[in-house]
């Protein structure tokens, strides 16, 4: 917050006096002002206006969904060669070294003819949207530095957020919602906040968090026995007293805060509007598997839609529960249930209504799992569990610029190591960040007398994936 000057009490004593209060004071600090919110000229024309982004917290198995390993089924529950594992540690299962095929099926669908698991039914369904990365890998091999990692290029906190930057470049197209929302089903993931915050850009740039029940944003509401023309005129006593303090200090974050509590008073009417899903058609809803008033990955994803009609940039949906360490034959084929429906309905959505084209849709998580099986013994015929794997992992791309239907990179026979096309977080970000117009090596902010950009000092764009090449 800003300081204020000696004649600050006079000012706080107005706050409390007038039914702001603090609440209201935070509920602005979180918000993007006007100047955050004008729409910004990219480095050149974009494939894609806005981004949906699938995290999947926890990192899910992409050796039982995506990617396909008959070897490593054939030799389920053998040693695994020493020299796959020579010089290896895991973050759990540190030498274990006994192999785990997949239990469940994979089968070629569409007319690319991707390869699924039978967990994802209705992913299937639009596979020749996707493009499929099975090589993506990392630095970190636990949660909370591998969620900033891939969230923000380094595994520690203190650095802008993926969505961050992305609204530091290109701005808002809607001054009355936030330019990046965040949306939880679950717990957040071991980084917590720090996978939304703005870091060293100015905090107008930090997601928004939007809950599905209660209040949609904290301290939106209007304190008790206030109308919405008592907040009007509370702000406009405020901005004037705003006003005056900037025209004595000349402190520039002083007319950000002006701006603030205008989108605030703005959100009060947009924001319940936006977030009431009662007006969806019933045959919309049972696309998704939504139902009204609950909180859920369904209800996440046909509001994401929502927002992308409205205009908001970047829209990141935490799902929790993906790391399955144990328990994997009952847990995931659960998670695919809570998540692979809502997707492929996003998906087919989307291009009914025409927004596919022009909006980014990314699955992935911070990692993937080991081919090796975690917990159980030798005379255990399932699967047990996987331990978190860096080397070799699959996220996907679809919509907004995306070549659909295309298969990219390979992991080994045993899904340990990228055996073809290996693709780097610092890859990864920064083909996603030319999809929305952006230069990832141009993409920069100077602080601590250095420029930083979100792929540091890395980073390839990957022209196989991309509609135009």
């Amino acid at each position: 917050m800003t300081n204020l000057s000696p004649s600050s009490g006079s000012r706080r004593d107005f706050f409390s006096s007038c039914g702001i209060g603090f609440g209201g004071i935070a509920l602005a600090s979180l918000l993007n002002d006007e100047s955050a919110a004008a729409a910004r000229r990219p480095h050149f024309a974009p494939q894609a206006r806005s981004v949906i982004y699938l995290h999947m917290i926890g990192a899910p198995s992409q050796l039982d969904l995506y990617d396909e390993k008959p070897e490593l089924v054939k030799r389920h529950n053998q040693p695994c060669p020493p020299e796959v594992t020579k010089d290896r540690d895991f973050a759990f299962i540190g030498k274990t070294s006994t192999l785990g095929g997949s239990p469940w099926k994979f089968s070629q669908h569409g007319e690319s003819g991707q390869t699924l698991s039978e967990l994802l039914p209705h992913l299937a369904g639009v596979v020749d949207e996707m493009a499929v990365i099975r090589s993506v890998h990392t630095e970190e091999i636990n949660h909370a530095p591998a969620q900033m990692f891939l969230h923000s290029g380094f595994g520690r906190g203190g650095r802008p957020s993926f969505g961050s930057w992305v609204s530091y470049g290109l701005g808002a197209e809607n001054e009355d919602l936030p330019s990046y929302v965040v949306l939880l089903s679950g717990p957040a993931g071991g980084a917590g906040t720090s996978l939304w915050s703005s870091g060293f850009l100015p905090s107008v740039y930090q997601g928004i968090q939007f809950r599905s029940q209660g209040d949609s944003v904290l301290f939106l509401s209007s304190p008790d026995g206030h109308t919405r023309a008592d907040r009007r005129r509370v702000l406009d006593a405020l901005g004037q007293l705003n006003q005056q303090q900037l025209e004595v200090t000349g402190d520039p974050e002083i007319e950000s805060r002006i701006k603030q509590y205008e989108m605030a008073f703005r959100m009060q009417a947009s924001v319940p509007d936006l977030m009431n899903i009662n007006d969806e058609t019933k045959d919309t809803l049972d696309l998704y598997g939504a139902e009204s008033g609950k909180a859920s990955f369904a209800n996440n994803c046909l509001l994401a839609r929502r927002m992308v009609e409205r205009g908001v940039r970047l829209i990141e949906l935490y799902d929790a529960d993906w790391d399955h360490h144990g328990g994997i034959q009952n847990r995931l084929p659960q998670k695919c249930k809570e998540t692979d429906k809502p997707i492929a309905a996003l998906i087919r959505d989307l291009k009914k209504r025409g927004l596919l084209n022009d909006t980014l849709i990314i699955w992935g998580s911070e990692f993937g799992r080991t081919p090796l099986r975690q917990g159980g013994n030798a005379k255990d015929k399932g699967l047990s569990g996987r331990d978190h794997h860096k080397d070799a992992y699959t996220m996907w791309l679809a919509g907004g610029g995306v070549k659909g239907g295309v298969s990219y990179g390979q992991s080994d026979d045993f899904g340990m190591d990228v055996a073809e096309n290996g693709v780097h977080v610092h890859d990864l970000n920064a083909t996603i960040l030319h999809l929305l117009g952006l230069d990832h090596e141009r993409l920069t902010y100077r602080y601590q007398g250095r420029e930083f950009r979100l792929t540091d000092v890395h980073g390839n764009v990957i022209h196989d994936v991309l509609a135009s090449g």
